[in-house]
């Protein structure tokens, strides 16, 4: 599959785009410095694991715990504390990227969306599950489901997505951080009330801490994601 590698600024946002032509599935990912760093190796690594024609946005989030964060929360280590920016994140999606992303490219109106991310970007994609109708697929990698107030929240909601994909690193868990090694139980908890609602989803361990492999974990995410909407289309 051909992709071709653009740069373009939307709503005073950097994105960067891996296009391809007859694109079925499109892909979202807010991304910061690191996860820029290896986008080529994931998006390579979707394509290398996939036959179905996908292109990828990223757009670069400047204030991550802000920006991401679906309610203001304290911090969780050091010292800064986390915002309420979701709902504005989700708005410039919805209304602000994927209309002329559309136009740009000419996909059409029934192209599959697919939101994900890692870490605090995967949490986020989780929320936009029960905010929005627009995602076909959520591909929330390594997630930051021991976020404050996130496991009353998932009890008592259910998402608008129905193909949602989970993984944690397999000694993510094992921390000394009293908030973070929530991290376990709630991602197990997760993924047995997406199967309550009958959501397609799965959990996967993946070999490592918490700051290994995002990248082979986002593409093992979309893949899935790519492969599994399939089923409900």
């Amino acid at each position: 599959m051909e992709l071709r590698n653009e740069k373009f600024v939307i709503d005073n946002k950097e994105c960067i785009g891996y296009i391809s032509e007859n694109t079925k599935y499109l892909l979202i990912q807010p991304v910061d410095e690191h996860d820029i760093e290896v986008l080529d190796n994931e998006v390579a690594e979707i394509e290398k694991n996939t036959d179905k024609q996908f292109s990828l946005i990223a757009f670069k989030i400047e204030d991550w715990n802000n920006e991401l964060s679906p309610w203001e929360a304290p911090p969780a280590f050091g010292k800064k504390s986390f915002g309420s920016g979701a709902k504005d994140t989700l708005e410039f999606i919805e209304s602000r990227l994927i209309p002329p992303i559309k136009e740009k490219y000419d996909f059409s109106d029934d192209v599959q969306v697919i939101l994900g991310g890692y870490s605090l970007a995967g949490l986020f994609s989780l929320w936009s599950a029960y905010k929005s109708k627009t995602f076909s697929g959520i591909a929330a990698a390594s997630s930051s489901v021991w976020f404050n107030g996130w496991e009353e929240f998932m009890n008592n909601n259910t998402p608008l997505s129905n193909t949602i994909y989970l993984s944690l690193g397999d000694t993510e868990e094992k921390t000394k951080n009293k908030v973070m090694s929530a991290v376990g139980n709630n991602i197990r908890k997760q993924e047995e009330l997406l199967k309550n609602n009958n959501i397609s989803t799965i959990l996967e361990w993946n070999k490592g801490g918490h700051f290994s492999d995002s990248d082979i974990r986002v593409a093992k995410a979309f893949v899935w994601c790519i492969e599994n909407i399939l089923l409900n289309i």
